[in-house]
């Protein structure tokens, strides 16, 4: 039997993005993965019984990050096309390959994706939008998330199913998965710091008069360090979420209701 067609592989890869379309709390995306899956199943099994076992088994608990799954579904595919057509591989060894992927790929997917191309492309959003450039921000956003999004899931799906088995086999014995997690975690961290002073701007307009001496408490504090309100604001919200479990959203609306009392005082300007 032939294998699979570059447009079977389309087809696959317009079904992996059903991953998080049926999440579930007992297998989590385990209906997505099966629908990528259906274009290749369809193909190579006719038998209604043998065609039965190819989709329960795919429908056993599965968890990674959403984008990075594509790597999984293009190895998976190989290998269904392979048991399919050689017969000369065991058929648990495919869930076997898929759990030992899920772990990795979503610490990659995390830090690559969601702790690194995202914050990094938010911050450039927002810098447009303060710049005056208006809804080029937002739609740089959305542009540039979707082409970092599509790009990893068609190579996982082509290049999974291209590379097989030994795709699996190089990035666990290099350890390629890891550096890279650790790249990216350093370069979002130098990345999103360097948005500070420009993302996170505190201004107080307060001065001390003396007869004629003025003295400006923002330009006295600029003149120590420029910004240095924005650090120490983002240093105290870093410290409150990661060391005393404070709510993010909680520190949104705290944020918020300082900003404007703030304001109305004219404590800040």
């Amino acid at each position: 039997m032939e294998k699979l067609t570059k447009k079977e592989l389309w087809k696959v890869f317009l079904h992996q993005l059903t991953i998080r379309g049926a999440n579930n709390y007992e297998r989590q995306q385990n209906a997505g993965f099966t629908e990528a899956m259906m274009p290749v199943i369809e193909k190579y099994y006719e038998d209604p019984e043998a065609k039965k076992e190819a989709y329960a088994r795919h429908m056993e608990y599965f968890l990674t990050n959403d984008i990075t799954s594509a790597i999984p579904v293009g190895v998976a595919a190989a290998m269904e096309e392979r048991y399919a057509t050689e017969g000369d591989i065991d058929p648990d060894s495919i869930n076997a390959v898929k759990t030992a992927l899920m772990g990795p790929l979503a610490g990659l997917g995390d830090s690559l994706l969601n702790g690194t191309a995202r914050p990094i492309l938010a911050g450039l959003a927002i810098s447009f939008i303060t710049s005056g450039l208006g809804w080029f921000g937002p739609i740089f956003f959305i542009f540039g998330m979707a082409l970092v999004s599509l790009g990893v899931r068609y190579l996982g799906v082509f290049q999974g199913y291209k590379q097989g088995v030994k795709f699996v086999e190089a990035i666990q014995t290099s350890g390629l998965i890891s550096k890279i997690s650790d790249l990216a975690a350093i370069a979002a961290y130098t990345i999103v710091g360097g948005f500070i002073p420009a993302l996170v701007v505190i201004s107080i307009p307060l001065e001390y008069v003396s007869g004629d001496t003025v003295l400006s408490i923002q330009e006295t504090l600029d003149g120590l360090m420029p910004g240095v309100l924005g650090l120490l604001y983002t240093g105290l919200m870093y410290w409150l979420i990661s060391k005393k479990k404070v709510s993010a959203i909680k520190l949104i609306l705290v944020t918020m209701v300082v900003g404007i009392a703030g304001t109305y005082l004219g404590i800040f300007g």
